[in-house]
């Protein structure tokens, strides 16, 4: 059976939740592998909506386990408010369907007020992080400090990683930053007690994932953001904090790369991203006044709008190449709906110079401008097709040319935000 890997090929938000939902009726585990709460994915089934960020989008399918692994960075108070809010839209989680890594770094109230105290001192040059603690959580898993699920339930050796970090980060926060600094008692406290609450579903995540390798039992491993916040195949320093990209399904489950079958990519029919730095095919006029309107794009996280452009054919090549992507995924088709035309940028343009790949430096994009291939739109709606010779013309021409361009099969078509309103040519679980 196979195990199948989606990421976003994009910057983010391009609908990987609703894929991953979708998907999960064919698999039997659904797996979150890096990023944290600074994710937000938005799921539309039956008109009801759910909006997840730590916990897997297959948590609303029956029978599945889901599982959180040990590249995830965990903030236990908005884990346990997630669950909270998924008890009152009637979903119960309990340790029988969802584990968290014993390995799982966790976030702290530090790790929350540095991530506001920098944004705040770069002024103009902020990254857009949503100051959730995330990059500082992952600086301290890198410099050996973080402290982990595990080390809530040995009490001492969680005292003292704690009274360590509370006297590093308190010093850093009163003399470099001038922001408050906090008590080791009362995060202390804080913590213990959600530790109790996490109790049931720490697990030896790596040993269960082995189990159902072995078993050739299916599993969907779910990625968050997108290839081009990869914090190294990203546009750097505009990234987030974690590997995005295929690979870090292996390094944040512990599952070994010969045991994966199909990379699925998600990508909008066109291009956004939240926050600051680089987009070459962005737009500020009525057309990007259309995708941003009809396609409701604001994150599910913060609330923030998400800069529009045209789809950028560079960028999914580039996360073809870092992703090994088998088949591609195009979500919000339906935004294109009452355009006269579509484009497409195929390459970009610098100082006399065609560039068809990702430029190594991508702070050159800042002075890049795309070439655009141009196409004619459609007037009808898209949104009641369920197969693919049930789109305009001008739509099935559309993705054609996406595929011709990137090289690559579109294996799935959403055409609006309800699980009922997707195209598939072909389900990378059948034939694997």
């Amino acid at each position: 059976m196979a195990n199948v890997i989606i990421i976003g090929a994009q910057w983010g938000d391009e609908g990987k939740g609703k894929i991953v939902d979708l998907l999960t009726e064919h698999a039997e585990m659904v797996v979150r592998f890096q990023g944290g709460h600074n994710a937000g994915h938005t799921l539309v089934i039956g008109g009801k909506k759910y909006v997840l960020h730590l916990v897997p989008s297959g948590i609303v399918r029956p029978g599945k386990l889901c599982v959180i692994g040990n590249g995830v960075v965990l903030d236990p108070q908005a884990f346990l408010d997630e669950l909270q809010a998924l008890a009152d839209l009637g979903v119960l989680v309990s340790g029988s369907n969802l584990k968290i890594s014993a390995l799982t770094n966790l976030i702290m109230p530090y790790h929350r007020e540095l991530d506001l105290a920098r944004e705040k001192r770069k002024g103009r040059g902020k990254i857009g992080t949503t100051g959730r603690g995330i990059g500082p959580a992952y600086e301290d898993k890198i410099a050996r400090r973080g402290i982990r699920v595990d080390d809530l339930f040995n009490r001492q050796v969680f005292e003292d990683k704690l009274r360590e970090n509370v006297a590093y980060h308190n010093f850093m926060l009163e003399n470099f930053y001038q922001s408050p600094t906090f008590s080791f008692e009362t995060m202390r406290d804080d913590y213990l007690r959600m530790g109790d609450a996490l109790s049931p579903f720490m697990d030896d995540v790596v040993n269960i994932l082995d189990e159902y390798a072995a078993a050739q039992r299916p599993i969907l491993f779910e990625g968050a953001q997108g290839t081009m916040l990869d914090v190294d195949h990203g546009t750097y320093p505009f990234v987030t904090s974690s590997s995005t990209v295929a690979g870090g399904a292996c390094t944040g489950t512990g599952v070994g790369p010969t045991r994966m079958s199909a990379v699925l990519a998600v990508v909008k029919a066109y291009t956004t991203r939240v926050g600051g730095g680089p987009f070459p095919t962005e737009l500020t006029d009525s057309v990007g006044e259309h995708l941003a309107s009809v396609g409701h794009e604001f994150g599910a996280t913060t609330g923030r709008a998400r800069r529009c452009g045209w789809f950028d054919m560079v960028v999914a090549r580039h996360a073809a190449r870092v992703n090994g992507i088998t088949g591609l995924v195009v979500t919000k088709l339906d935004v294109l709906d009452g355009l006269k035309t579509v484009k497409v940028c195929v390459a970009y343009h610098r100082n006399g110079r065609r560039l068809d790949t990702m430029p190594a430096n991508p702070a050159i994009l800042d002075v890049c401008e795309p070439i655009y291939e141009e196409m004619p739109g459609w007037s009808e709606s898209t949104a009641h097709a369920r197969r693919f010779e049930d789109l305009p013309q001008a739509a099935q021409n559309y993705v054609r040319q996406l595929e011709h361009l990137s090289r690559l099969p579109v294996d799935i078509l959403s055409v609006g935000p309800d699980r009922e309103q997707t195209i598939v040519m072909k389900n990378p679980f059948q034939g694997a």
